[in-house]
């Protein structure tokens, strides 16, 4: 099977490591419109072999895998509404319904529409990483919308790179994935810079913890990527920072009025969540 990796970055270029440990059944070619990344992709035996045609992915590719930035994804599957019926296309996109909705009618069984719930801040084919999707879930949107043959296959992919796979409408999705992925970002953003502003280097070195450490660290995740994904989530992201904001103002409240019961109350709260995770 001819699996085309659209994007050789910390998603595309983990997944093909994860692929390539089926060479009797997967011939990987990678696709980047980056020259550093296709040379790097190589070198790092990611693909097995890389195109610079992207007609020549569609022609002999019976998977196309978009691993790029969302509005990519929406920009490329426009010119793959040519492509072969028999074809399967699986996005790996961090937002889902817009995407899912912009997909031509003439194509949209072809379609798949993933979300693996993995990842670093780091980025690049240096980033990769053999066994990123291994336990981690893999959520499937609007499946009904795609063809049998088409969820069968990537279901199988799935399988292989070890993922686990749930399902959810693409408009759920996206909501859950504000609060739990978005959201959490847009803070690490925020309290980086909140603290740059304040500190100098030689002081956030001397003195970050763990804790700053933990919470700044995705932070250092790619603005070109997280700025296509704050966009095309707009709305519940600005719902989910306005609920962020109200537990910060309570907080600040709590303080300001000395309410100590009431602030080691919320803690125990929040300590809560980790029954969940």
């Amino acid at each position: 099977m001819n699996i085309g990796i659209i994007g050789l970055g910390l998603m595309g270029g983990s997944l093909g490591l994860a692929l390539k440990k089926f060479p009797n059944k997967y011939h990987i070619i990678g696709y980047d419109h980056n020259k550093i990344h296709q040379k790097e992709a190589l070198e790092l035996n990611l693909v097995d072999e890389i195109s610079t045609d992207f007609e020549v992915i569609k022609k002999w590719c019976s998977v196309i895998i978009l691993t790029i930035p969302v509005d990519a994804i929406i920009t490329t599957i426009e010119k793959l509404k040519d492509i072969n019926s028999s074809s399967t296309i699986i996005d790996f996109g961090s937002s889902k319904s817009k995407i899912s909705k912009s997909i031509p009618k003439d194509i949209r069984a072809l379609v798949v529409t993933a979300h693996p719930m993995t990842g670093t801040e780091k980025f690049g084919p240096t980033a990769a990483i053999d066994d990123l999707y291994r336990d981690k879930i893999m959520v499937v949107c609007d499946n009904q919308k795609s063809g049998k043959r088409q969820n069968d296959i990537a279901n199988e992919i799935f399988n292989d790179i070890k993922a686990k796979v749930v399902f959810m409408g693409a408009d759920e999705h996206d909501r859950h994935a504000a609060f739990i992925s978005h959201m959490p970002h847009a803070v690490s953003f925020a309290l980086a810079n909140s603290v740059m502003k304040q500190e100098d280097s030689t002081n956030i070195v001397a003195l970050a913890g763990g804790g700053f450490k933990s919470m700044s660290r995705i932070a250092k995740s790619s603005p070109n990527m997280w700025e296509d994904i704050f966009r095309q989530n707009r709305e519940n992201l600005l719902e989910s920072i306005e609920v962020f904001n109200r537990e910060m103002m309570l907080c600040k409240q709590m303080i300001e009025d000395k309410d100590w019961d009431a602030l080691h109350q919320w803690m125990l709260e929040a300590n809560s969540l980790h029954d969940i995770l």
